[in-house]
Formats: structure tokens, sequence, C-alpha cells
């Protein structure tokens, strides 16, 4: 008789931040999701998440949680530029790379769609590369926002470009002066 393994308990629970409220989910081991809860695409990303874990996020914390709520304060608060919050991604082999290449941005600093695309040997790929930028799903901490167009405008993001541009400018990050940034 086969056995099916017993879905993972999945957490959530909901982050004040000052740029709005962050939902995030996690498993007992790492975090899986954060997003802006205004996000238009949040109802299909935890549809997604329930589906990839065959569970359902009970309103509960744990120490993933507390730990995420914790290092994004210290973030907010300018006392730390990283995070080391255990993650579980679950995308295509071409939008981890992306994700781990975002990792890879320093605080402060920005990268366009056209230089991700050489850095992970897809020159010409930067669509690519905004597809997966769009499709992260742990935003923030996967710091999604340091991507930026080729001419110094803002572009896209899921979180309202309004908030691209508050992160940016919270980390220090050099951005062009009149880059529409204000538009959504």
């Amino acid at each position: 008789m086969l056995q099916t393994a017993a879905a993972p308990t999945l957490f959530q629970r909901t982050i004040e931040s000052p740029i709005g409220d962050l939902l995030a989910i996690a498993t007992g081991d790492a975090l899986t999701l954060l997003e802006f809860t205004n996000r238009r695409a949040l109802p299909t990303e935890l549809r997604d998440v329930r589906a990839q874990f065959g569970a359902e996020p009970v309103e509960d914390s744990n120490a993933v949680l507390d730990q995420t709520a914790r290092e994004l304060d210290e973030y907010f608060n300018h006392e730390r530029t990283g995070f080391t919050i255990p993650l579980t991604t679950h995308g295509t082999p071409f939008q981890r790379a992306v994700w781990d290449e975002l990792c890879a941005i320093p605080c402060g600093k920005t990268r366009t769609y056209g230089e991700m695309a050489e850095r992970l040997g897809k020159p010409g790929g930067s669509r690519a590369v905004g597809r997966a930028n769009g499709a992260n799903r742990i935003g923030i901490v996967i710091p999604c926002h340091r991507v930026i167009r080729t001419g110094g405008d803002l572009g896209g993001y899921g979180g309202k470009l309004w908030r691209k541009q508050w992160l940016l400018e919270h980390e220090g990050a050099r951005i062009a002066a009149g880059a529409g940034l204000f538009e959504d």
C-alpha cells in the first residue's frame, strides 16, 4: 500500500512596513512568499503556493516568520543590508538563476535587465530576465526592485512603482532624475 507524505504546515502572517503591509508565508523551515497585500498577482501566487505544498496556510507565526519580521524591521531601520532568512523558491531553472543573480546585487546598487541577461550568459535575454524578475514571489528579500531599464528608467514593479523608487532611495541607490518614477 502506497503512503503519501503529509503536506507541510504553512504559516501565514501579515508584517507591517513603512510602505505597506506584507503577507509572509513559510513552511517550518523556510520563507516561500513575501508580497505586498495589495499586489494584483497575490491571489494567483497564493493559489500556486497552495498547489505547490498541498496545504492551506494557517494564520500563525513560527521561527521563520519571526526572523522575517525582525530582519525586515532591521532593513527598514537601516540596520541591515542583506537577509539571512532561509528561502524556498519554486520556479524553472532559469527563474531560479535570475533570482540567485538578484541576490548578488549589493544593497544600494542597481543592474539593468540587459546586464542581468549578460551575467546569466543570455545576451539579448533582457525580456526573459524581466519575466523571471516579475515571477519572484519573495519581494525585498530577493531584491527584484534593484533591476532597472538600460536608460535608467525604473521599469516595472509588481509591488507598485512608487515602492520600487522608495526602496532604491532607502538603500541609497543612484537613480535617474525624472525617470517616470511615480507612474503605475
